[in-house]
C-alpha cells in the first residue's frame, strides 16, 4: 500500500473553561490535522505537542519539549517526499524525529491506514473515562460539590487536582466530594507540588482507603518511595515520563504510569512500556495531552487495543467550545474547510 496524497492543516479552539496544564493555565487549544490517503481511503490525525504559553503569557513547563511551529518546520519538509512512497515510510519519519507529538502522530497516521486500530464506533458506544475534578479560576467549592453530585453512578473513580490552591482548601475539598459519594475512589494528581513533608502532612488528613493513588507526588521523584514507606499511599508516575531519556525502572508503592501518548513518542515505544510494566504488575493508563475530540477520539482507540481493562483519563473535553473533524456532544464541529491549509502534496 503506498500514500498518495497528503494534507497539513492547523487549528485553533477557544475554551470555554480554562483548563489546568501543571499548575499553569490555558485558555485555547491548538494543534495540526495531518491527512493523507492511500488507494484504499484517507484518514486524519491529531498532532498537538503541549507546548506554548499560559494565560499569563508564561511558556508551558514540564511537558511537550517541541515547540508547534518546530513540527510544522518538520512536516513541510518531509511531506513532499511521501506521494508514491510505500506506508511504512510513515514509521520510518517517526522513528527518526526527536519530536514526540510528531513520532506519536505519524505513527498513529499508520495505524490507522493499515486498519490496526480497534473501530471508533465501538468506542462511542461504550465512552469510558474517569471525570476529572478540579476548582475553575474562582469557583466556590459548593459548585464543585455539584458537579459531583451530578456524576453517573456508574462512576467509580474520578481524578482530582491538588497543589493548585491552599492544602487547607483542598483538603476540605476531597472531604466534600467524598461526603457526597462516600462510594468514590479517588485518582489525585499533584504535578509533583509537594515537597515530601508536605506530602506527608496533606494526605494525612485525608482518608487514605479512598485513594486509588497519587500521580507524581514529590517535587523530587526520589522522594515517592519514603511517602509509600511513610504513608503505605500508592503513587503513579506521569511527569517523568515526558523525558525522552525515561526507562521504566520498578519502585517501591509504583501503582501505575498515567501515559500521555502525545508527549511519549511512536505507538510501538508506548506497547514496549506497557508490556514491561505489566510485567511488574504496575497498570498503565492512557491520558490525553488536551487534544481536541479528533486526538481523544484516537486515545479512546488506543486505550481499547491496549489497555482494553482501564479506564483512561479523557475527561478534558468539556471545556473545548467545538469539536474537530469528529463530534462529540457540541453544538459545533469544525471540518477541514474551517482549518488553515498549511501545507498540500
Amino acid at each position: 500500500m503506498r500514500l498518495l496524497t497528503l494534507n497539513l492543516y492547523r487549528y485553533h479552539i477557544p475554551l470555554e473553561t480554562l483548563l489546568p496544564v501543571g499548575n499553569q493555565r490555558i485558555d485555547s487549544r491548538e494543534g495540526l490535522v495531518l491527512q493523507a490517503s492511500t488507494a484504499l481511503g484517507c484518514e486524519a490525525i491529531e498532532i498537538a505537542p503541549l507546548s506554548g504559553v499560559d494565560i499569563d503569557g508564561q511558556p508551558l513547563t514540564g511537558f511537550s519539549q517541541e515547540r508547534l511551529e518546530q513540527v510544522i518546520d518538520a512536516l513541510v519538509a518531509a511531506m513532499p517526499s511521501l506521494p508514491g512512497q510505500p506506508l511504512d515510510a510513515l514509521l520510518d519519519l517517526a522513528e527518526h524525529t526527536t519530536m514526540a507529538s510528531l513520532a506519536y502522530g505519524l505513527s498513529l497516521l499508520h495505524a490507522k491506514l493499515s486498519g490496526q486500530l480497534p473501530s471508533l464506533l465501538a468506542q462511542r458506544a461504550l465512552p469510558r473515562t474517569v471525570p476529572l475534578i478540579y476548582r475553575h479560576q474562582d469557583e466556590p467549592i459548593a459548585e464543585v460539590g455539584q458537579r459531583v453530585a451530578q456524576l453517573d453512578r456508574q462512576v467509580y473513580a474520578v481524578k482530582v487536582k491538588v497543589g493548585q490552591t491552599s492544602m487547607m482548601e483542598e483538603i476540605q475539598l476531597i472531604h466534600q466530594i467524598l461526603a457526597i459519594r462516600p462510594d468514590l475512589k479517588l485518582r489525585l494528581d499533584a504535578n509533583r507540588c509537594f515537597e515530601l513533608q508536605d506530602a506527608i502532612d496533606f494526605l494525612a488528613c485525608l482518608p487514605l482507603e479512598a485513594i486509588e493513588y497519587i500521580e507524581e507526588p514529590c517535587r523530587d521523584p526520589n522522594h515517592n518511595p519514603l511517602l509509600f514507606n511513610a504513608l503505605g499511599i500508592l503513587y503513579a508516575l506521569d511527569e517523568s515520563l515526558n523525558d525522552p531519556r525515561y526507562q521504566f525502572t520498578m519502585q517501591a508503592g509504583l501503582s501505575a504510569l498515567v501515559i500521555k501518548p502525545m508527549l511519549l513518542g511512536t505507538l510501538s515505544r508506548l506497547q514496549t512500556i506497557i508490556d514491561t510494566a505489566h510485567q511488574h504488575g504496575v497498570r498503565v493508563i492512557i491520558s490525553s495531552s488536551l487534544e481536541a475530540s479528533l486526538g481523544i477520539n484516537a486515545l479512546r482507540c488506543i486505550s481499547q487495543a491496549c489497555t482494553p481493562d482501564e479506564v483512561p483519563g479523557l475527561d478534558t473535553l468539556r471545556a473545548f467550545s467545538c469539536d474537530l473533524l469528529e463530534p462529540s456532544d457540541k453544538a459545533r464541529c469544525l471540518n477541514l474547510d474551517d482549518l488553515t491549509l498549511l501545507y498540500s502534496v
